[in-house]
This record gives C-alpha cells, structure tokens and sequence, in this order.
C-alpha cells in the first residue's frame, strides 16, 4: 500500500466570531491541512500538536487545547447492535465531558462491537456485512463509529458538560477504507457558512487521515461524508463504504452572544 503523509497551507474566505474574537466575514484566515494514508501515525501526531494538549473528558472550559474520541470505552450496551446516544460525549461529569453532539440523517449512530462482547455480535460492523470484519482496521483498539441508515454525521460543538453552543480551530479524524474521493468533510462556521470542503486520502482496505485547523475558532459544525453509500449487505464493487475511528478537535470555545 502507498503510503503518503503531507501538510498543506490554503486560504478560506469565511470566518465567525468566538469569545477570543471577532472576525468580519471578509477576513481570509489560513488553514493547516495535514493528510496521510497508509501509515497515518506521524500525521496524526502532527495534527494533535497543531491543536495543542490533550484536555482529556472532564467538563472544565480551557482557551486551548484539544479534545479526543475513540470510542474505545464505549460500553457494550451502548454499541452495536445498540445505538449510541448521540450526545453521549457531551456528558456532564468526567471522562464524557467533550462538547461533541453527533446527529445523522439515517436511523442513528453506532460504535463498533467489542470482538468480546456478550452479545456475540460481531466486530467493526460485521453484524451488518460479514466482509466488514476483514476489511475495516482500527487505528486504537477495537471500537469504529458510523452512521446507520445513512453515510453522513453532523458533528457540532458545545462547551464540554454543558449545553452552550462552541467553535473550534479544526477537527481531525481518522478513516478506515476510503476507495473513492466522495469522503470528505466540510466545515462551517456559525452563521451556517461553508469555510471549505476536503477529501479524505484514498486507502483502499487501509487507514486514511485528514485533519483542518483554523488560526482561531471559527468551526460550528462539521459535516462529515462515508463513502458513497450507507453501510448494507449490498457491497457491490460500485458502492464505496467507509466507517472511522479516532476524532480529534479544537478545545470547544463558547460562542459570542453578540455574533451578529
């Protein structure tokens, strides 16, 4: 497999406002775009240290930093075939705490079983599709995420433990079997504006990773694209699936109140 990892400068034209600053919507903030597939550990670490420390689960507001998932923790009774609630990780005690609100269109959301679970359902979405199990890797541990019934999930931010709506500098994550340039993510900020759509690496059976960061946060929500069709018994060479591992964002800031 070709492995590539590379780090990009662009320019977006769009940008909201954050309790850090404000921004008029002609100001052109640059982006740092880090992708990788293959082995996508160097790139992974290369995002991380562009967001800054690992701020862990606990619902405390930090000006900088990160936050993480990956979904390994997830109990059995909230995976597959369970489905994950979708403001799990916005719990308000430690370590669910993270400010992440995950919705789709599709029946709902669902983190991969456990290979040891007690109720053998199979694992990385095998219970769906056998083939599943052979050919989505993990890049931590055992547990994928992927919306059911539907190839998309949005992904919008609160300060973590609460309910108040948050931008971030950028958002992360990691892709297991990406075949086409249909998967992708698009970033928006508060006002619902579009700062900008990119692809995911193409790694056919293999790990792919993008991540965007932004100067300041200026990042409401994520859209974020599967492949072209939703998991299914149907996967006709035509039919691209894709499910993902780790998230990693900008520590969530609380949005201004006088954003116009």
């Amino acid at each position: 497999m070709r492995t590539t990892s590379t780090l990009l400068v662009f320019v977006t034209s769009l940008a909201a406002c954050n309790t850090a600053s404000h921004v008029s919507s002609d100001a052109q903030p640059s982006a740092s775009v880090v992708t990788a597939s293959g082995n996508i550990q160097s790139a992974v670490d290369s995002y991380r240290a562009l967001l800054g420390p690992d701020n862990g689960g606990t619902p405390v507001a930090h000006t900088t930093g990160r936050r993480e998932i990956n979904w390994d923790k997830v109990p059995d009774d909230k995976a597959a075939p369970n489905f994950l609630p979708g403001d799990f990780f916005n719990a308000t005690a430690a370590p669910r705490a993270r400010g992440a609100l995950l919705s789709t269109p599709g029946k709902g959301l669902q983190a991969s079983a456990a290979k040891s679970n007690a109720s053998a359902t199979p694992a990385a979405f095998g219970h769906i599709n056998a083939s599943y199990s052979k050919i989505f890797r993990t890049f931590s541990e055992e547990r994928l995420f992927s919306p059911i019934g539907s190839n998309v999930v949005d992904l919008q931010f609160r300060v973590p433990g609460t309910n108040t709506p948050a931008v971030v500098r950028g958002f992360g994550a990691v892709y297991a079997d990406v075949d086409t340039t249909h998967t992708a993510f698009e970033y928006f900020d508060i006002q619902g504006r579009s700062l900008g759509r990119f692809a995911v690496p193409i790694a056919d059976n293999g790990l792919s990773f993008l991540g965007v960061a932004f100067p300041e946060p200026i990042v409401a929500r994520v859209r974020i694209e599967y492949g072209t069709v939703a998991l299914g018994p149907d996967d006709s060479p035509e039919n691209d699936v894709a499910v993902m591992d780790d998230f990693i964002y900008g520590e969530p800031q609380a949005v201004n109140a006088n954003c116009p």
